[in-house]
């Protein structure tokens, strides 16, 4: 990880810090191989994978992780749990070439105010066949079985603050690595308990990376990019049936989904959402071109005003 002027790497020697003096293509992140020579980073070794955000303040690719292969949406039960949020958490670990999997955390105890039947259903609903796992970490129930889910692999973690990511973190290492913040009262949110994006080698094998939490998370795509369209298979395996290659499923004829809408077979909030990250997409791929971006902003402020009107409809 960055640790000031340079970066805390692993080598056979343990964990040490070496000075970053001269830049280096590309700048290393969380997770990377870096070749050391004469105790300095010369150079990334090639990517397996590349978990990236749009960073919302500056407009720019943010990345959160090297060479990851399971991202964990972790969703506290002490809130309510949203497919829209799951749904961009699969597209992003999707165009990471990662895959997507969902920890629910805190299903026992008084804070928990979204039931765990309930829960399970909106992450299946939000991406069908997506791996769960449920925990409670204060009574040690589910920790077993993401240990087990998790052995071998480098996992990411991707959640709010005071989600329970790193209680979760102190049950895999078994140890308090992880100094936890506290969620104040009221608002559930966690205070001081993540600060810098770390790695931790795993007990049963493979990494671990602890990210800050992040209150939203853009997405950042290239052009060629099939994040959204695996994110929501239905749509576009239905989208393939359309009489026209262009067609955008509103009015057009012949529009298999906008068929499958009226008979109840898709749902309409589920169309929109995909819209959203659709064009989300697109105005990601088109940055360089500012029309283009224009454009794609204008027809996303109609879909957001759209999604607050149906929201407020009974």
């Amino acid at each position: 990880r960055h640790d000031g002027a340079g970066l805390v790497v692993a080598t056979g020697r343990g964990v040490e810090a070496v000075p970053l003096v001269e830049r280096v293509v590309p700048s290393p992140a969380v997770g990377d191989w870096v070749v050391l020579r004469d105790g300095r980073p010369a150079d990334v070794l090639e990517r397996s994978s590349l978990l990236r955000r749009r960073d919302e303040r500056t407009d720019s690719q943010q990345v959160l992780a090297a060479n990851v292969d399971l991202v964990l949406l972790v969703c506290g039960l002490d809130r309510p749990v949203k497919e829209g949020r799951i749904q961009r958490g699969v597209a992003v670990a999707r165009e990471a070439g990662a895959e997507p999997a969902v920890v629910l955390t805190k299903a026992v105890g008084p804070d928990a105010t979204t039931g765990v039947d309930e829960a399970l259903a909106i992450a299946r609903r939000a991406h069908p066949g997506i791996g769960v796992v449920v925990t409670s970490v204060k009574e040690g129930m589910g920790v077993d079985d993401l240990e087990a889910f998790v052995a071998g692999r480098t996992v990411v973690l991707l959640g709010e603050s005071g989600a329970g990511k790193s209680s979760l973190v102190n049950a895999l290492l078994d140890d308090d690595l992880a100094a936890e913040g506290r969620v104040r009262t009221g608002d559930a949110k966690g205070r001081h308990t993540t600060t810098s994006r770390s790695l931790y080698v795993l007990p049963t094998g493979g990494a671990l990376i602890d990210t800050p939490g992040i209150r939203s998370v853009g997405l950042w795509v290239d052009e060629e990019s099939t994040a959204v369209a695996e994110t929501f298979v239905d749509i576009d395996e239905l989208a393939a049936q359309c009489r026209f290659n262009d067609c955008a499923h509103e009015t057009e004829p012949g529009c298999a989904v906008r068929a499958a809408v009226e008979v109840g077979a898709l749902d309409e909030d589920r169309l929109l959402r995909w819209r959203m990250l659709e064009l989300e997409a697109q105005a990601a791929a088109v940055r360089a071109s500012p029309h283009e971006r224009r454009r794609h902003e204008k027809k996303l402020a109609r879909l957001v005003k759209e999604a607050q009107r149906r929201k407020g409809t009974p």
